[in-house]
C-alpha cells in the first residue's frame, strides 16, 4: 500500500474503547493493520467503564474472533502486546496525566474520538491541557452536528485545539472500494468524459435501500431520521463522486477541493422537492416516541448550478424496509435526436450503472438488434466489472491513512458545511410524513417527485441486471 511521505503517527489513542463502535469496527481494523501493514505503535484505549487492561484484551479477542480474525496468530499476539488501557472520567485531569504517561516518548500521536460529539469539547480541552495534543492528529466520527449551526459550533470547538489539517472527519463510506471505483472509472478512462455532462445526460438517480428496519437503534434513529443518517453524508458524497470535475494537481487536497466546489454548487433543498415516508410498524420499535414523525424514507430532487450539470435533474432516495438491501447509482443518457428505425424506445435504454453494495458492478445499458429481418432491438447491459467482496475494510483503510496524514478520504470542514446547507431547510417536519408498507419502494408520492423525468429505476437483487 502506498502511503503519504508525511510523518507517521507514533501512537494511536482511541476514546470509547469499550463501546460498540470499537467492538464492531476499531478492533478488527487494528488487528488487520498489525497483520497486513506492520502497525507497531502503542495502542491506548481510553474509557470510563471500571475495566482493567486484561478485560480490554478479552474484549479485543472477542471482537477479532467474531469478525473473522485468528486470535491464535502472531499478529493478534502482537496487537495485545501493543495494547494499553486508561480508565476514568473524561473530566478528570488525572486520566489525561496517565494517558500522557502511557504515550511514553510518542511525539506525533493520533487521537480517535469514538465517542458522542457532546464529549468532543471536554476531551479536546483535556488533551490540550495535558500536553497530549501537541503535534497530534485528531479523528472524529460522524455525526458532525445535528444541523448546519451545530456543525459549525462543533468545528469551532475543535479548531481551538487542533489545526484543520490535523482533523480527520470519518465518513466510512468514503473508505469503501466501490465508492472510490466511481472516481477511478470516470477519470481513468477518457471515453466517458465527452458525454459526462448536460448535453448527453438526461438524469441521475441514486438509491440506498435497506430491507430491514431500525432494529435495536430506535432511540438513536428517532432523534436522527433518514435525511441526517444517510442523505446528508453518504448520498451527497456519492453524488459528488459522480458529478465533480477532475482534480488538478497531485496534492491530496485537490480531490477534496473539487468535491467542495461541486457540493457548494448544489442548490439547497426546498420542501417541494422532498418526499418523507415512514414504514408501517415503526412506532412499535422500542425507543421510538409515541406519534413520532421521523422519516425512515426520504426522496429528493436536486439540481447543480454549474455549466456541466445545469438542467439535469438528480434524484436520490434512501429508506428502510424496502424490497432489497442495495446501493447503486444510474446515470441515464438522452436518446438520439431521432429514432432512425422508428421504434418506441424507453428513456432509460442508455445508461451507466454503478452498483456499490452488496456486489460491485459497473454496467453499460445499450440497445442491440434482435436477430432477424426486422430492424428492431432490445435493451441489454454490458457488465464492465463485477468484483468479489474481498476489498480492504473501510476502517482499516481510513485509520491507516489517518496515521500517515493522508486526508483525501476524509471530509473537510467546508465540505461538511456544504452538505448541511443542502439539507438544512428540510430538516424536521417541513413536509408531511407518509406511511408506506414494508417491502414496497416507499410512499406513492415518490413517483410524482420524478414525474416525466422518471420512472424510478428500482434496483434488481444482487447479481441481477
Amino acid at each position: 500500500m502506498i502511503r503519504s511521505t508525511n510523518e507517521a503517527s507514533d501512537a494511536l489513542i482511541f476514546f470509547g474503547a469499550t463501546g460498540d463502535l470499537a467492538y464492531k469496527q476499531i478492533f478488527p481494523a487494528l488487528y488487520r493493520l498489525v497483520r497486513d501493514e506492520g502497525l507497531a505503535t502503542p495502542i491506548i484505549g481510553v474509557a470510563k467503564r471500571g475495566w482493567n487492561l486484561d478485560q480490554l484484551k478479552d474484549r479485543a479477542a472477542d471482537s477479532v474472533k467474531e469478525h473473522g480474525g485468528d486470535i491464535n496468530c502472531d499478529a493478534f499476539k502482537q496487537l495485545l502486546s501493543q495494547l494499553r488501557y486508561v480508565d476514568g472520567d473524561y473530566n478528570d485531569p488525572k486520566v489525561f496525566a496517565e494517558l500522557r504517561k502511557q504515550m511514553g516518548h510518542a511525539k506525533r500521536p493520533l487521537h480517535y474520538l469514538a465517542i458522542p460529539p457532546v464529549l468532543f469539547s471536554v476531551v479536546a480541552s483535556q488533551l490540550a491541557k495535558s500536553g497530549c495534543s501537541k503535534n497530534a492528529r485528531l479523528v472524529v466520527e460522524k455525526p458532525f452536528g445535528h444541523d448546519r449551526k451545530s456543525a459549525g459550533e462543533l468545528s469551532r470547538i475543535l479548531d481551538q485545539y487542533f489545526s484543520e489539517s490535523d482533523i480527520f472527519r470519518i465518513d466510512h463510506y468514503l473508505g469503501k472500494e466501490p465508492v472510490q471505483n466511481i472516481l477511478y472509472t470516470r477519470f481513468a478512462n477518457s471515453m466517458f468524459e465527452p458525454f459526462w455532462n448536460r448535453n448527453f445526460v438526461r438524469s441521475i438517480q441514486i438509491t440506498m435501500a435497506e430491507n430491514f428496519g431500525v432494529q435495536d437503534r430506535g432511540k438513536f434513529y428517532d432523534a436522527t431520521g433518514a435525511i441526517r443518517d444517510v442523505m446528508q453524508n453518504h448520498m451527497l458524497q456519492i453524488l459528488a463522486s459522480l458529478t465533480m470535475d477532475p482534480p488538478t494537481g497531485q496534492e491530496y487536497e485537490a480531490m477534496r477541493d473539487r468535491k467542495a466546489s461541486l457540493l457548494k454548487a448544489v442548490r439547497a433543498l426546498d420542501p417541494g422537492h422532498l418526499i418523507r415516508g415512514q414504514y408501517e410498524g415503526y412506532h412499535e420499535v422500542p425507543g421510538v416516541r409515541a406519534g413520532s414523525t421521523v422519516e425512515t424514507y426520504a426522496a429528493a430532487k436536486l439540481e447543480i448550478d454549474n455549466w456541466r450539470w445545469a438542467g439535469v435533474p438528480i434524484f436520490i432516495r434512501t429508506g428502510k424496509k424496502l424490497p432489497v438491501s442495495i446501493a447503486e447509482a444510474i446515470v441515464e443518457f438522452k436518446r438520439p435526436p431521432r429514432e432512425t428505425f422508428g421504434e418506441i424506445v424507453t428513456s432509460g435504454s442508455g445508461h451507466m450503472r454503478f452498483r456499490i453494495q452488496p456486489d460491485v458492478t459497473i454496467a453499460l445499458g445499450t440497445r442491440v438488434k434482435i436477430p432477424g429481418d426486422l430492424m428492431i432491438g432490445d435493451d441489454v447491459e454490458l457488465i464492465l466489472s463485477r468484483q468479489p467482496g474481498q476489498d480492504m475494510p473501510p476502517y482499516q483503510r481510513l485509520l491507516g491513512d489517518a496515521m500517515h496524514g493522508v486526508s483525501e478520504l476524509f471530509t473537510r470542514e467546508d465540505i461538511v458545511d456544504a452538505e448541511w446547507r443542502i439539507v438544512n431547510n428540510v430538516l424536521g417536519d417541513t413536509t408531511p410524513v407518509c406511511k408506506y408498507a414494508p417491502g414496497t419502494w416507499g410512499p406513492k408520492g415518490a413517483e410524482q417527485l420524478v414525474g416525466s423525468d422518471g420512472p424510478w429505476r428500482n434496483p434488481a437483487p444482487a447479481g441481477g441486471a
